[in-house]
């Protein structure tokens, strides 16, 4: 069953991604939608399984490894300061805004708090596609909003440490800090020195891809670490991504990574998002999920704007940062699921961020079409799209 399933999903993903080019939009939002079709909210053809879910994770950490890998370090560098504001204002606005729609819709204080923790993430995996059908991954905007993606990471999760230490749970906020901090010193270490003996190791050995073999090793252990220590596990993996790009092995990794990841795992993640989508039992919340909707696209959008334009970027590519930190994707999923298991969200609100997650995660990538697109550009990006 699993083997037609994925059958069904890359060629539907394939068709979906050409037909939204076609009609003037990212590849990957057809991509999205056509789970959503594809899955049990229509056609039921495939349904979301543990080993599917296995694949799509594997499928977005390959993502955020080749965006690490098409990063430009230099520009990285000069994007710190403009990174640090949209992450920081990215967190600030949507936080304030849903902090207050909690409370004044009868939420207790911790749980209006974890409800605007919860919608102050950000998940740059369908932002990182976008960026890259656009030519825009390794510009100005692309670096600040991965570092903003980074340090949105950071500060959410040690905030919601926070919250859960007093909601009751075990958390120790002190042993948070010291995992994550230890988790940067360590990946940088490892970046500096490990990295490269690995890759230079494995380069010469006679057996068939060693080099790239050696590359998914080091991608796969930064990502499993990082998840162990409370960070992301595609932060993990883009920074593995970034570590590699500093070595002389990096086009030849980018070249055969890339078309393992985009040939299998990566559709599957996109598919996966609209597959695993939940939409029973909204039907009497549909106020409360237009109204989350918009506060959750306006803030987020309007915050991380306000933070690039602090940074010095126009008006327009300011907008556009801010549309690319719009996805919640699944971070905030994952969040919601620590909520629910701890008493701080009921099922009902739990459906409804669900899918105020996915409405997020589909509004992302047209909006970053219509504010970050070249237009001298659009007709070059199409023949890009079509190809991947």
């Amino acid at each position: 069953m699993l083997i037609l399933q994925i059958a069904v999903i890359l060629l539907a993903s394939k068709i979906a991604g050409d037909i939204s080019v076609k009609l003037g939009q990212p590849a990957v939002l057809g991509k999205l939608l056509i789970g959503i079709v594809i899955g049990p909210t229509v056609l039921g053809i495939v349904t979301s399984t543990d080993m599917l879910q296995e694949i799509s994770q594997i499928g977005v950490i390959l993502l955020m490894f080749i965006a690490g890998l098409e990063t430009d370090a230099e520009q990285f560098k000069r994007t710190g300061k403009a990174s640090a504001y949209v992450g920081v204002a990215g967190i600030v606005v949507p936080f304030a805004v849903s902090f207050l729609a909690g409370y004044a819709a009868g939420m207790s204080a911790v749980e209006s708090i974890f409800l605007g923790l919860l919608l102050s993430a950000t998940s740059v995996s369908i932002s990182v596609q976008a960026l890259k059908e656009m030519g825009k991954l390794r510009s100005r905007e692309g670096a600040s909003i991965l570092g903003a993606a980074v340090i949105d990471d950071i500060l959410v999760v040690i905030a919601l440490a926070f919250v859960m230490s007093f909601a009751g749970s075990d958390v120790q906020l002190g042993v948070v800090v010291l995992k994550k901090a230890g988790f940067f010193a360590i990946a940088i270490l490892a970046a500096w020195k490990a990295v490269p003996w690995v890759l230079s190791k494995f380069a010469p050995l006679r057996v068939s891809e060693s080099l790239v073999s050696a590359a998914l090793v080091v991608c796969f252990f930064y990502a499993y670490f990082a998840e162990y220590t409370g960070v992301a596990a595609i932060i993990g993996a883009y920074i593995a991504g970034l570590a590699i790009s500093l070595t002389p092995f990096r086009h030849d990794v980018f070249e055969k990574v890339e078309t393992i990841s985009y040939s299998f795992f990566v559709p599957v993640f996109f598919a996966s998002i609209g597959i695993t989508a939940e939409f029973s039992g909204i039907a009497g919340n549909i106020g409360w999920i237009a109204l989350l909707s918009v506060l959750a696209i306006a803030s987020k959008l309007f915050g991380s704007a306000f933070g690039a334009k602090l940074a010095g970027f126009g008006a327009r590519s300011s907008l556009g940062i801010g549309a690319a930190m719009v996805s919640r994707g699944e971070v905030a999923l994952i969040i919601a699921a620590i909520g629910l298991e701890a008493g701080l969200l009921g099922k009902d609100m739990f459906a409804v961020l669900v899918v105020v997650v996915l409405i997020t995660t589909l509004i992302t990538p047209p909006m970053m079409k219509w504010l970050l697109a070249d237009r001298k550009r659009d007709e070059s990006a199409v023949k890009t799209d079509t190809s991947e």
